[in-house]
């Protein structure tokens, strides 16, 4: 009599990839539904780009303030986020030295608010961490309020003769919004996409795992080429709004706004890590929180406005 015959076990079938295709749908889904009222925001500008961009520091702040609570420790909240949304409005109206003041303030504030609270074991992580959240998050994600008003920013640097010779006009500041967004949200992209599909050495394994070297190497090239197109298409169809910004800018400032943008994702991500958390938030379907959404722009405005400054001194003399 022969041995009864034992079924083997069914070979596992791969796993399916619907997962990380409706990831990738939901992303892009999000961004269809952002981008045309950001794009509408800031070519408006007015009262309805700085109430935009104070709701992103206020989302963006509130996250971060979730980080340190995740961590064990009290921020304190209310105040960090009225001191964000006040930075903001000094930087619409182009008040440099209150802004510094109402840092000075924010800081006397928080170490009295300090002294009343009846548990001091987090004093020092309170503190730091609501003025940071306020500097991280507000300060500087307000400069992409002087950028979008540079021209105004030119003005109080150099003549009306000087400022009109290079080619800046009111709207330059549209132009450089729109160039250094897409340039961060093209490198995003890229590195997704090369990180994915040819992704082998790991950029910052204890940071961010998931992030590769050749990953990092498509964003930059796809922040370069996001530059050029956008240059490109403001000098066909808005002209006047990139005269003032030559090709040799456009480039250069593609491929430093692309490593800036890389950098400041890690910064995000350490801060993450460090919070023991996956996402920021959740309020984006397939991107996370805002926060998770403006780390790249948190750099980038700063980083673009100043070598922009840097620039045209150079140019201006």
């Amino acid at each position: 009599m022969s041995d009864p015959i034992h079924p083997q076990p069914a070979t596992p079938l791969p796993e399916p990839r619907k997962r990380v295709l409706s990831e990738l749908t939901r992303r892009l889904i999000t961004a269809a539904i952002l981008i045309p009222p950001v794009l509408y925001v800031i070519a408006d500008g007015g009262l309805w780009f700085l109430g935009t961009v104070m709701l992103f520091i206020l989302l963006g702040q509130r996250e971060f303030y979730g980080l340190i609570q995740d961590k064990g420790a009290e921020p304190h909240v209310g105040l960090g986020l009225g001191a964000g949304a006040a930075v903001a409005v000094l930087a619409y109206f182009g008040q440099d030295y209150y802004a510094m003041l109402l840092m000075t303030v924010l800081l006397l504030a928080l170490m009295v608010a300090q002294l009343r609270k009846a548990v001091i074991a987090d004093a020092l992580a309170s503190i730091s961490g609501t003025f940071f959240g306020v500097f991280y998050v507000g300060w500087l994600l307000s400069h992409i309020i002087v950028l979008r008003y540079f021209f105004d920013a030119a003005l109080s640097r150099w003549s009306v003769e000087k400022v009109q010779a290079v080619g800046l006009v009111p709207a330059s500041g549209i132009f450089f919004v729109i160039f250094m967004l897409t340039v961060v949200v093209w490198c995003d992209a890229g590195a997704y996409f090369a990180g994915r599909f040819y992704g082998r050495r790991k950029l910052a394994p204890r940071i961010s795992p998931g992030k590769s070297v050749e990953g990092a190497l498509g964003g930059i090239l796809g922040g370069l080429v996001a530059a050029a197109v956008v240059k490109a298409v403001f000098d066909v169809f808005w002209p006047p709004y990139a005269a003032a910004f030559p090709w040799s800018w456009a480039l250069g400032f593609g491929v430093v706004l692309s490593v800036v943008g890389i950098v400041g994702d890690l910064v995000e991500s350490l801060l993450k890590r460090d919070a023991k958390v996956k996402d920021a938030g959740r309020m984006l379907p397939g991107m996370g929180g805002v926060l998770d959404r403006i780390d790249a722009p948190l750099l980038a405005a700063p980083v673009m406005y100043y070598m922009l400054i840097v620039a045209y001194t150079l140019r201006l003399g």
